[in-house]
Parts: structure tokens; sequence; C-alpha cells
């Protein structure tokens, strides 16, 4: 196993369509009551979430299974752009914020890069991320780059859970 220097590996590029305004997409990407309504699978709590958002700063959460299990996260911000682009390194942690391995994919690179742009689309937002393994051995890039299929999955039911909380605001 090899390491590689920065970004490793292909890219997962995902886009939503969002019927909100730029501003209030970008807001929920960095506000902490936001991210707790949305973020995550379906049937996931969001418990112990701290969010500080700054070039340097972290926002640190649990996700609670169904099973009762608390997997924890963290994103470290690199680059801050309001309204337009959000750049962070994801990690597994450890409750206390500690970069820690995948708990069920031990091959899992240590950590990722994640590139967010909002975009203006009519009187809606263009939502894409980029996400890439970052520092990652081969195996872990190749582990990152087989499971493109399932994130792809996984961040759709995500969407979802965004999309109806943006709804919900605009009801609200």
């Amino acid at each position: 196993m090899t390491a590689a220097a920065g970004r490793t590996g292909r890219p997962l590029v995902l886009t939503r369509r969002l019927d909100a305004p730029r501003d209030r997409v970008f807001a929920a990407f960095t506000r902490l009551d936001d991210l707790r309504a949305w973020m995550g699978p379906a049937g996931v709590a969001m418990v112990d979430c701290t969010l500080d958002p700054r070039p340097g700063g972290v926002f640190h959460y649990g996700m609670r299974l169904p099973t009762g299990v608390t997997m924890y996260g963290s994103w470290t911000f690199r680059e801050i752009v309001a309204p337009e682009r959000l750049v962070v390194v994801v990690s597994f942690s450890d409750a206390a914020g500690g970069v820690a391995r995948h708990p069920m994919v031990p091959t899992w690179p240590l950590s990722t890069l994640s590139t967010t742009t909002f975009a203006e689309d009519g009187a809606g937002t263009l939502l894409t991320v980029q996400w890439q393994a970052l520092d990652a051995t081969d195996v872990e890039s190749m582990v990152f780059d087989a499971s493109h299929g399932p994130m792809t999955q996984g961040w759709a039911g995500t969407f979802a859970q965004l999309e109806a909380h943006l709804a919900a605001a605009r009801c609200g």
C-alpha cells in the first residue's frame, strides 16, 4: 500500500435541483438546526452535534442508527464562500472528535474531500457535490471508488430529506 498525496481515485459527482433559493440551501449546510433536521440517512437521529462554520472549524456529529448504535463523523471546513461553495474534509470520528476508521469498513479512507457548489437555477438551486478520497492508499482509493453506487443511493435518500426540510421551511 502506498499513500498518494492529495486527492486520489475517481471523484463521485452528485447533482440535485432543489426548489429553494441558493441562500436558503447554503444555510441548510451551515446552520446547526438545519443540519440536525436533514443530514444523514432516513431513520437516523442526529445527536451530539456541534458546529463551527469557518475555515478550520468543524461540524462534529453522531448518527444514532435504528439499532441504537451511534456512529460519529466530522467535517473540517477548508473553504466557505457563501452562498456559492463549501469545501470540507470528511472523516469518521470518535465521540470526542478524533479521526477514526470507518466502523464497518476498515479499508475506507481516513479522510475524503467534499466540494459542494450551490448554483442559482431559476427560482431554485442546482446543488453539486464532488467527493473524493484524500491522501488515501491505493486500497483505500479502490474501496472508495467501488462504493460510488451505494453512496449515490444513500445520498439520494439524504437529498430527499433535505428537500422535505426545505419544503417544510417554506410552509412554516
